[in-house]
């Protein structure tokens, strides 16, 4: 049973990974206050790399089954991707010939979850696993469709939201790790820097995020995560500009440090 359970989970997984194929050059962004612009050649309602897609439905023999609502698929421009099938997260590298999809360095976690339907992740591995998929992307949609005529759709996410995502710090790099949550009810910063917890005043407004004077903790850690710590506290001092494109969040002060943070979940 064990072996069963592996195989399919193994057969899954990379049925899943076969979405995250790098099919589109061009990549779009969205600013604090709306304004979506693009680059390349393709049009912003054509882009798939750099776009955080939900996984929607998947359609096989005529049958359509719908993803839970946290099945997603993020896709960069340089062919490496992550995502969740609504219960196991994935990473992988994919590349393409044509329309033919080659996948490599694929990493997953295995595990069941009763709020992910075995009808759709068995029809996703079915789907995505038959060969070469054509890919239509067009108005923030994606269909990729089999030879045989059986389909995945996707749409485009929004960008996580400032207020109530857990942030977690990604650059600059160094020891420890800093997470960070905004609460637009009561006005405030929270999170954990590499050492203490923390909490300031924040008021959002026009793209830019003015904090008040952060209230740390007390602990005392090793001197290079003291060390990051008060460089995370310098930086947010005062007033931020901030951008969020997709599940990144960019905070600039006003000498010009950039501190980068990724949404959890």
């Amino acid at each position: 049973m064990y072996r069963q359970k592996q195989q399919r989970s193994m057969t899954l997984t990379m049925a899943v990974v076969a979405v995250l194929v790098p099919l589109a050059a061009a990549c779009g962004s969205e600013k604090a206050g709306g304004e979506r612009t693009g680059s390349g050649s393709v049009g912003a309602d054509r882009q798939v790399t750099g776009v955080r897609w939900s996984i929607d439905s998947v359609t096989v023999d005529g049958t359509t089954h719908q993803a839970p609502g946290e099945a997603r698929v993020r896709i960069d421009a340089g062919g490496e991707a992550a995502g969740s099938t609504g219960c196991n997260t994935f990473s992988a590298r994919a590349d393409v010939d044509g329309e033919r999809v080659r996948l490599s360095d694929a990493a997953f976690t295995e595990r069941a979850c009763d709020k992910t339907p075995p009808e759709f992740e068995k029809s996703l591995g079915r789907v995505l696993t038959a060969g070469p998929l054509t890919a239509d992307a067009e108005s923030g949609r994606l269909t990729l469709t089999t030879s045989a005529g059986d389909t995945v759709r996707l749409s485009r996410s929004d960008d996580a939201p400032l207020y109530g995502t857990e942030w977690t710090v990604t650059t600059p790099g160094g020891k420890g790790e800093a997470r960070l949550t905004f609460d637009q009810e009561k006005g405030t910063l929270s999170g954990r820097l590499p050492c203490n917890r923390v909490n300031a005043e924040a008021t959002v407004r026009d793209g830019h995020i003015t904090l008040g004077a952060p209230a740390t903790t007390r602990m005392m850690c090793e001197g290079s995560l003291m060390d990051a710590e008060k460089r995370m506290l310098r930086f947010l001092e005062g007033r931020l500009d901030y951008r969020i494109d997709h599940e990144t969040l960019t905070l600039t002060s006003e000498d010009g440090t950039v501190v980068r943070a990724a949404a959890d979940g």
